[in-house]
């Protein structure tokens, strides 16, 4: 439509250009080289106008391969974010069964402590045991009366009988402690969870006064809790908290109960146990994973007022 304009304009500059010469004399050369510079600015413009249309066609061209290059690139974020939100459902899904297992390992952790400390306690009143052996020898053999360590138990004479032994237990033979205690833990690791039941209440019913009563008491708990009979769970964690206020169990078995009573679907009592445990005991592994719990609920760590 442009060019249309450009060629009638340019006519009629030459139409009126011969009606000049036509109306005023003018010499036929100056005429003649009006028109031929007329005759070239008209193709300058019809040039100019095709320059400017491929220009625009080329134009046109790279903004499409700009929009096609955006449109690749949204959807490959659109992938990604895709990923990244079935990653983070993933997470949020296997969240739980991820605190439990950190909670057994931790719990793992500390209970071979105390085994150790137990022992090392066992091993000393054997060394205090062999000494006062050693001494009641030597006072065998120079006639006099066998010397006692003080803190040591003394020996029974001859034909004398003991109702009950130190811990309590009948007078008759017993299991090991350390076998007791050490096949319960073994088993409770492997899965076998009715045969450590067996051996941890065996533990408790002959050794229920030990350092490690509280343990096989807890352990209890797990297994039960390992088994989702969770009232049963929450019944053994109760035991712990009420019968050994001084035990190293007292905050996962606070911790494990809270979590028996979500499980059981009683949100608002397992959210005030897992917030006594955040108050109880501060920077502990129990109170860490007491937070990431609260917070996998949607709730405050704290009650608000």
């Amino acid at each position: 439509m442009r060019i249309r304009n450009i060629v009638i304009f340019s006519a009629a500059v030459l139409a009126g250009a011969l009606g000049g010469s036509l109306i005023g004399p003018r010499p036929a050369e100056a005429v003649a080289r009006e028109i031929l510079e007329i005759q070239q600015d008209v193709t300058s413009l019809i040039q100019g106008q095709k320059d400017m249309s491929k220009q625009m066609i080329q134009d046109h061209t790279e903004l499409k391969t700009l929009v096609a290059q955006s449109t690749d690139n949204v959807n490959k974020l659109s992938g990604t974010m895709g990923s990244l939100q079935k990653s983070v459902q993933d997470v949020q899904a296997n969240s739980g069964a991820r605190l439990d297992t950190m909670s057994t390992q931790v719990q793992g952790l500390s209970d071979n402590l105390e085994e150790i400390k137990s022992r090392l306690g066992k091993l000393n009143q054997q060394l205090v045991d062999l000494q006062n052996a050693v001494q009641g020898l030597d006072a065998k053999i120079s006639g006099a009366a066998p010397a006692t360590t003080p803190g040591a138990t003394a020996t029974p004479t001859a034909g004398a009988v003991s109702p009950t032994g130190a811990s309590g237990m009948p007078a008759g033979p017993a299991p090991s402690a350390d076998t007791l205690y050490s096949n319960g833990l073994r088993d409770i690791r492997s899965g076998k969870f009715d045969l450590a039941r067996s051996e941890f209440q065996d533990y408790l019913k002959y050794y229920g006064q030990t350092d490690l009563a509280s343990n096989a008491q807890f352990y209890l708990g797990e297994i039960a809790y390992s088994q989702k009979n969770y009232d049963q769970a929450i019944g053994e964690y109760d035991r712990v908290l009420s019968n050994y206020p001084k035990s190293f169990k007292l905050a996962p078995a606070r911790l494990k109960k809270g979590m028996a009573l979500i499980e059981l679907g009683q949100k608002s009592s397992g959210v005030r146990e897992l917030r006594e445990v955040v108050k109880r005991y501060p920077g502990t592994d129990e109170d860490r994973l007491a937070r990431a719990k609260l917070k996998e609920l949607g709730v405050a760590v704290s009650a608000t007022r």
